[in-house]
């Protein structure tokens, strides 16, 4: 048998009448730049979050990217961010002459661990971005209590993990701002790159939009030198359709989460940890062993797929090295990229499959 680690072929079929009417619309009215589908997927995205506003735009990195812009981000400063995170994170920290901080992560959960924030804090503090690793929000409550604290914006980097909450709140809503990624793999993705900005700063609103669109406003006016970075009108109209499904997604990737817990709780693997506060949504199954290469050729050797997310933390990625981190400055980071394994946990994954997928793995450990 062969377990995909993710096929976005069966979500497609299950909603291909639907997708294809939204598709065919944009194509028939040729607006496919800044069409109604991206006001009225934003509309429709802010009312999900809880947010007064959202703003769509051409990935989550350059969500990001202007989320710090908003923040008044500039050469000189410093941004507080997870070192265990996909290369963005910090990239949009280094593109606006910034520097990243790179602070420790939880074991249980892999999120940013408040008490190495606390302690990078400086005077050069502009943000503290938390990562929501996985599907999984960071601690808010301790973070956001030293961003005040210290007079610092909070920009939460939840790529992967629209729809989580943390104490009820949604992930995205309780810091500055809030940004999200629907590159096709995330819980709702796109058919391309796509990204969103959320936040009730009212203020920045109209800043943000005409950042996206290279600084303009009105058109052809340009009082910033901003990006090209417009939600295109196409995948505006597919995330729309998809939006109406996405918690009846989230509640099968728990389900499928659960059976793994289950069936997995017994074998020396370290299994994903869901903190009582928090609704975790599961972008990804992560498990951990000091077997993980010999784990993941033994799942690859059987048709199942698997990934590393992520087999370097960003202090030693080789553009980083100038910043003088190494392994010996962070307990809980380089073991883990050492030890993490991600399985198939998508919303389409048959009972038989994540059969096969438990079999397997617990064949290996015998």
């Amino acid at each position: 048998m062969e377990v995909p680690l993710l096929d976005l072929t069966r979500q497609y079929k299950g909603i291909k009448s639907e997708i294809d009417q939204a598709v065919h619309k944009v194509l028939e009215h040729t607006r496919f730049i800044m069409g109604p589908e991206v006001e009225q997927f934003e509309e429709q995205a802010a009312r999900y979050c809880g947010s007064k506003y959202a703003i769509g735009v051409a990935s989550g990195t350059d969500a990001l990217l202007i989320a710090l812009r908003a923040c008044g981000v500039k050469a000189g400063d410093e941004v507080i961010t997870s070192t265990f995170s996909f290369f963005a994170s910090a990239g949009v920290i280094s593109r606006l002459g910034a520097t990243p901080v790179f602070v420790d992560i939880d074991p249980d959960t892999y999120n940013l661990k408040p008490e190495e924030v606390k302690k990078a804090v400086s005077d050069k503090t502009r943000v503290i971005m938390p990562v929501h690793i996985f599907g999984q929000c960071a601690d808010m409550d301790q973070i956001l209590q030293i961003a005040r604290e210290n007079n610092i914006m909070v920009v939460e980097d939840a790529a992967q993990a629209i729809g989580a909450k943390y104490k009820e709140e949604k992930a995205g809503t309780m810091g500055d701002f809030g940004c999200f990624s629907f590159f096709p793999s995330k819980n709702l993705g796109a058919a391309g790159d796509a990204g969103m900005i959320v936040s009730d700063y009212m203020d920045k609103q109209t800043f943000m939009k005409s950042l996206r669109d290279h600084g303009a406003h009105p058109k052809y006016y340009h009082s910033y030198i901003g990006y090209n970075s417009r939600l295109d009108t196409l995948q505006a109209a597919i995330l729309s359709v998809k939006l109406k499904y996405l918690d009846q997604w989230t509640e099968a990737r728990r389900k499928n989460a659960a059976f793994y817990n289950d069936t997995l709780k017994d074998l020396p693997l370290k299994l994903p940890v869901e903190l009582e506060h928090n609704y975790h949504i599961y972008n990804q199954y992560t498990i951990a062993t000091d077997r993980r290469d010999e784990l993941l050729k033994h799942l690859q050797d059987h048709d199942i797929g698997c990934a590393i997310y992520y087999p370097l933390p960003l202090h030693a990625q080789e553009c980083y090295k100038y910043l003088g981190y190494t392994d010996d400055d962070y307990e809980v980071a380089p073991g883990a990229s050492r030890e993490v394994l991600s399985i198939p946990i998508y919303p389409d994954l048959r009972d038989d499959e994540r059969n096969y997928v438990v079999e397997v793995i617990t064949a290996f450990f015998k």
